[in-house]
């Protein structure tokens, strides 16, 4: 069962960038990643000449825009759950059903994206839930709603018999669409969601890795539609200090990039010596109804 939103109920967001201006790269090149008044700077080098290039701060047609865009904070919460084996399709489209729908039950939750974990993983996992939440008190009030306990209660754990909550702040556009996850081109796609736990006595390196990471994100525009990354303040999942989740136009478009030698490079370069445990999953998302439960 895989499962998108549409739409939420929320207090009113008053957009201060109303038309989008997404990154565009032609083509991928190497780069340097670093962070300049909060804001993630790339500077790439593409050899014309042997002795002579450019330097472009993500794009060159839109670097004055990306210095100047807008951001808004949001906070967003994934649930990872262990299904029991003998799981049939109608309790795991029930499950799923009524979680989807916690959506129109309370506010604050800005979009939804759910279904069942594509990869193998060591800690068993068999789905996923990502939710995104307009501020921190959303997420507080969410998890004491009483639709919420009695979905978990009655359609969520007697069929599953362990869940993990991690829960960040990020920042995304100040627009609709990025926003709210919302558009034809969120329709589609796969979800990746990267679970880290990073050393406590490297805080210069973890951010720098972090930037890294950020910026060859920046560096896939072509294959990548969104992506956020932040410190878990979930107390009931302190196995894990920080959380990404990146949206990609396919599961094609996920394989070349954590198929990359840039992907790699950066992993085995920032991440391998200051990181305890990494949890990765992936799943599809499909474009469903409104159907409400």
């Amino acid at each position: 069962m895989l499962i998108q939103s549409q739409c939420s109920v929320l207090s009113p967001i008053r957009l201060t960038n109303p038309q989008r201006s997404l990154p565009i790269i032609s083509r991928r090149a190497p780069f340097n990643a670093c962070r300049m008044n909060g804001a993630v700077v790339i500077s790439t080098w593409l050899g014309r000449k042997k002795n002579r290039g450019v330097t472009l701060s993500a794009t060159e047609e839109q670097s004055s825009s990306l210095n100047v865009q807008k951001k808004r904070k949001v906070v967003d919460h994934i649930c990872l759950l262990k299904a029991k084996e003998d799981l049939s399709d109608e309790e795991e489209k029930d499950m799923l059903d009524f979680l989807y729908t916690t959506q129109y039950q309370m506010r604050g939750i800005l979009s939804v994206s759910l279904g069942r974990i594509l990869n193998e993983n060591i800690d068993k996992y068999t789905h996923a839930v990502y939710m995104r939440f307009q501020r921190k008190e959303d997420i507080g009030k969410f998890y004491e709603n009483p639709f919420y306990l009695r979905v978990l209660n009655e359609h969520v754990l007697p069929y599953c018999h362990g869940l993990t909550n991690v829960d960040y702040e990020s920042e995304v556009e100040d627009d609709i669409i990025p926003i709210f996850r919302k558009g034809e081109e969120f329709n589609f796609g796969v979800e990746f969601v990267l679970l880290l736990s990073l050393v406590d006595n490297a805080s210069g390196r973890v951010e720098e890795a972090l930037v890294s990471l950020e910026g060859l994100i920046m560096g896939f525009p072509s294959i990548i539609v969104q992506s956020t990354q932040g410190l878990n303040f979930n107390p009931s999942s302190k196995e894990f200090t920080h959380g990404v989740v990146i949206r990609f136009r396919s599961l094609d478009a996920f394989e070349i990039f954590v198929g990359s030698s840039e992907y790699k490079e950066i992993w085995k370069s920032k991440f391998d010596q200051i990181t305890r445990k990494t949890l990765s999953l992936h799943f599809s998302v499909d474009p469903v109804g409104s159907e409400i439960m």
